[in-house]
């Protein structure tokens, strides 16, 4: 929806991306909260990507998505243990408990 996107009229570029939960029931839970926000269309926004510095592009929404299974927080990845604790209360602010 043109309202929804910062630059009406201008074409953007999606993206692909895979994350990772861990099957847990804490995993679990949160993916059922991730699918509410994302049917609330709060994944994603068209922005400035800031890995590869382009605008119009669709990128996270500021909440986080683990998008590797190694290498830690700095590699967006795990482990992390407070990971899930984490992106429970990103969810809890865009109004998805």
């Amino acid at each position: 929806m043109e309202e929804e996107h910062p630059n009406p009229g201008q074409p953007f570029q999606g993206v692909s991306r895979t994350a990772y939960l861990p099957d847990t029931s804490e995993g679990r839970a949160i993916l059922k909260l991730l699918k509410r926000a994302f049917d609330q269309r709060l994944i994603f926004t068209i922005g400035q990507s800031t890995t590869s510095g382009r605008n119009n592009m669709v990128t996270w929404n500021d909440i986080h998505h683990k998008t590797s299974t190694h290498g830690g927080p700095s590699h967006y990845g795990y482990p992390d243990p407070e990971y899930l604790s984490r992106v429970r209360e990103e969810l809890k602010v865009k109004g998805i408990e």
